[in-house]
């Protein structure tokens, strides 16, 4: 068997063409940026939450969603600073099942990448233009990084990507921050590793093009819990986890020492209710000690309109077909939560 080269893509310059981000949008976007920039230099002690569904399926739901946000934000805006997950790209461990809007714009139909590359640019930027927000997404492929690159506020790179030296090579060149997860094994090493990577200059092949990269200093940590020998679900976002992730960074000589702490995955056990606890045990941590504070910068949530998951045949408006995701409701009276406790 071989690969079929089905048929040639628009490069991301033809694409960023049809649908450009305007001067008054390039504003928008710049001044936002800073503001998170400011946040990873200690500079400012806003506190940032990630989050959104754990793949965006769908434009029309996915827009609802950022517009409760928008409203929220304004309610916490001395506190928290609101980066909406809009994740495109869904990772997938046996190869099998839905992977993301690039792949398939509509869940139902069959892959279509050409039509997926413009989805996903069209929702990102309906969520700039619309709303005002420049939102996060995981670099699962990062040949496919530059179709977003003037939209994007956040990139995460995944627990399986942490340790390919493309991810790490590519994040060296980004001006966006860069989240880093643990691996699925739970070495923090590697992941310290991978930031490390991605903060110093490098000389590498990207899009038939060989790049010189000045380096990311925003590059940073995500603690997202891992899977023991056992295939136990073990979590890493409890206090002592801080300290010693703390005193690692202090031995490292890492730039804008920061974690980001996923309630998801395997620190709930993917049990999403349970993000609420955790994260108000995050807030419990930053608050009694100042290192821990300094350090968490922020939680990824996984939430979407509506409670749990289904499948993409059967799902409600606003509910995940992928990893199941709290509902609004929790959501909303979680982000108030965070925004009157953290101190």
């Amino acid at each position: 068997m071989s690969m079929n080269f089905k048929r040639k893509l628009p490069i991301p310059k033809e694409i960023k063409e049809q649908f450009p981000v305007t001067p008054e949008l390039a504003t928008v976007r710049d001044e936002r940026a800073e503001e998170i920039r400011r946040v990873f230099r200690g500079e400012s002690d806003k506190f940032l939450l990630i989050i959104g569904p754990c793949s965006a399926e769908s434009k029309e739901p996915v827009l609802e969603y950022i517009s409760r946000l928008r409203r929220i934000q304004e309610q916490v805006a001395d506190k928290l600073l609101i980066i909406p997950r809009i994740y495109t790209n869904k990772p997938r461990t046996t190869g099998a099942g839905y992977k993301g809007m690039l792949h398939q714009p509509d869940p139902n139909h069959s892959p279509d990448m050409l039509e997926g590359i413009i989805a996903i640019r069209d929702l990102h930027l309906s969520a700039l233009h619309d709303y005002g927000f420049t939102c996060a997404d995981e670099m699962l492929y990062p040949e496919n990084y530059r179709y977003l690159s003037d939209l994007l506020a956040y990139v995460a790179i995944g627990a399986r990507s942490v340790e390919n030296q493309q991810h790490r090579l590519v994040a060296s060149g980004l001006e966006t921050p860069v989240g880093m997860k643990n691996p699925t094994g739970g070495d923090l090493s590697i992941m310290l590793n991978a930031v490390s990577a991605a903060q110093h200059r490098h000389t590498f092949l990207y899009r038939g093009w060989e790049v010189v990269s000045d380096g990311n200093p925003y590059a940073h940590t995500i603690m997202r819990g891992y899977i023991d020998h056992t295939d136990r679900s073990v979590s890493n976002y409890h206090y002592e986890d801080l300290i010693q992730l703390h005193d690692l960074y202090c031995q490292s000589g890492l730039l804008n020492p920061t974690v980001i702490v996923d309630t998801n995955h395997n620190n709930s056990g993917k049990r999403y209710n349970e993000q609420v606890r955790i994260a108000k045990d995050v807030v419990y941590s930053c608050n009694h000690n100042h290192d821990v504070r300094r350090l968490v910068k922020g939680l990824m949530i996984e939430s979407y309109l509506v409670d749990g998951a289904a499948t993409a045949a059967d799902h409600q408006f606003g509910q995940s077909i992928t990893d199941p995701c709290l509902g609004w409701e929790k959501t909303e009276a979680l982000i108030l939560h965070i925004a009157n406790d953290l101190e």
